[in-house]
Parts: structure tokens; sequence; C-alpha cells
């Protein structure tokens, strides 16, 4: 069953009542301008067994420690957002698999030219990909992407990713006068953002399910980053996030601001439509296949990671 995510943007009150979430809006209940029988429905619940993701974006959200507590035993992720509504902070499960000790070892215990083999496999679906989205969105093929693709070397010493991401970047948002991939960059730079830290929630979510500490890449290693696994593993994800982005500024133009309903867009990021061994799949479900099949890559079962493929 693919799991719910929960956007608060509102003030709230959330405590748990038999192993439910349950959800009070104090700007409801304190209205003098509502009927009293639509009041009475504003304590909503939820099994949370059913979520996923849970992003807290407003100052005047109380949590108790017994949702906090219930959340994580139940393999959710909990997202902070700061006074810009953009994600600042991940809550995940310290244990979330009951091999997680041997499955740690397991991942310590990887060579390096495995973790080259790996990163040659994401950075190449990664380009695909891209090369992908260029042609849905663009509508033209761009053969130099594929050449780039089929040419990365274990470990990509020639840095394949950084020639075809430049290229990549420069024909999708060709249309925006002074458009660059850059974080602080003008918009939809902020959609992509909000929408890759909804991605990497995601995918740091299944590593732990998997018994894997995200904190140590295949490929990433800075010392100041906690997520290390999940920005490698989520590198061939982000073309449909991407792709996303590109739908809603074709939708409402190029000066984007983050309001509620383009967050809500952005949202449904765990439910998008990948095609992953073959069979269409969530996108939440599929981060899950690339997780385990990664675990399997560490213990000598497999050589290759399950990555969605457009």
């Amino acid at each position: 069953m693919i799991k719910k995510t929960l956007y608060f943007g509102n003030p709230a009150y959330l405590s748990l009542r038999n192993n439910q979430l349950v959800i009070k809006l104090p700007e409801v209940e304190k209205s003098t301008s509502l009927p009293d029988s639509f009041k009475e429905q504003s304590e909503i619940t939820k099994p949370i067994e059913d979520l996923g993701i849970v992003v807290l974006d407003h100052k005047q959200i109380t949590i108790t420690s017994g949702v906090l507590e219930s959340l994580l035993e139940n393999n959710c992720a909990v997202i902070t957002c700061d006074s810009k509504s953009m994600p600042v902070g991940l809550m995940l499960p310290l244990y979330g698999n009951t091999t997680q000790n041997e499955r740690f070892r397991q991942q310590l215990g990887a060579s390096l030219p495995l973790k080259k083999q790996l990163w040659q496999q994401t950075i190449k679906t990664k380009i695909d990909n891209q090369a992908s989205v260029l042609r849905v969105c663009v509508g033209e093929e761009m053969k130099c992407m594929r050449i780039w693709a089929n040419e990365v070397k274990s470990g990509d010493p020639e840095n394949l990713e950084a020639r075809a991401a430049a290229f990549y970047w420069k024909n999708l948002f060709a249309d925006i006068v002074g458009f660059t991939r850059d974080r602080e960059g003008i918009s939809p730079n902020n959609l992509l953002n909000y929408g890759y830290a909804i991605l990497r929630a995601i995918v740091a979510r299944a590593l732990v399910t998997s018994g894997l500490l995200p904190t140590l890449g295949i490929h990433h290693h800075n010392r100041y980053n906690a997520y290390c696994l999940a920005d490698d593993l989520m590198e061939p994800y982000r073309p449909y996030v991407d792709e996303l982005v590109f739908g809603l500024v074709k939708l409402y133009g190029a000066d984007l601001d983050l309001t509620k309903d383009i967050k809500s867009r952005l949202l449904v990021i765990p439910t998008l439509d990948v095609r992953i061994g073959g069979k269409r799949s969530p996108l939440m479900v599929a981060v899950a296949q690339t997780t385990a099949s990664l675990y399997k890559c560490f213990c000598g079962e497999i050589r290759r990671i399950s990555y969605p493929e457009r």
C-alpha cells in the first residue's frame, strides 16, 4: 500500500489517541463566524500506519511526543520547514530493520571498486532519464545526452554528470531568461528545491527501512551532510521532479512563489508514476525497490541497483 503524505500549513494541534493521529484546527474551533455543526467536524483522525511523510510548515503547530514516537515507530519521515516554507529538518527512525547491525556491516564493508561501479550505474541512469525528460518537455531527442550516458565509466572520472547537467538545464528552461540551476537562483529554482527536499525525505526513509545508513554514500561524502547516501540514490529520480516542475511552469508561468496550491501539487511526488523493473509503480514504492536492491549489492547477491527508467 502506498503511504500517504500529510501537509500542515496552518495552526494545528497534533495528538495521539488509540494509535490514531488526532488533528485539531484551533482556527476552526475558535471561529465565531462558522456554524457549530462545522466546528464539530474540526477534529480529524488518521491512522498512523497509513502515513509515510508528514510536513510541518507553520510555527503554530503543536505536536506531542507520543505522536512523534508513533510516527517514527511506523517508519514515517517528519519534515519541518523554515520561515520561508522551505524544508529545513528531517526526522527519521533510528531502527528501521530487524537485521540492521548486519546490514550496517555489509554497507561499511563495501569495496571501493563496487561503489564506483554503483555510481557509474547511478549517473548513467540519471543522464538517460534527463534525456527522456528533454524529449518529452522540449520535443527533441538530444543524442549527445544518450552518448554521454553510454560513455560513463566506473566512478565517472570524466565527470560526465556535470557536462550533461549543464546541457540539460540550458535546454529544459531555455525560455526563462537568466535561468541557471542554482539553489538561490530565480524561479523555478524554489520549486525544484522544494521538490528535491521531498524526494530526499522519501529516499532517506526507504534507506532506513532497508536497514542502511543514509549518512554513508557511495559517492557523496561531505562531512557535514547527514544524508549522503540519500543524495546518491535520488539522482536518477530527480528528472521526475524536474518534469513535474516544468509542467507547473507551463501552466502558471515562470515567476512562481511557493503558495499552498503549488506546494500541494509538488506533494504528489511520492505517487508519481514511474517504470522500474519493467513495471509501473508509484515513486515511493519504486524507491523502496531501489534501496532494497542496493543492500543486495552490498552483500554480493546482485551487481546492479534497480533504478527507474523513463
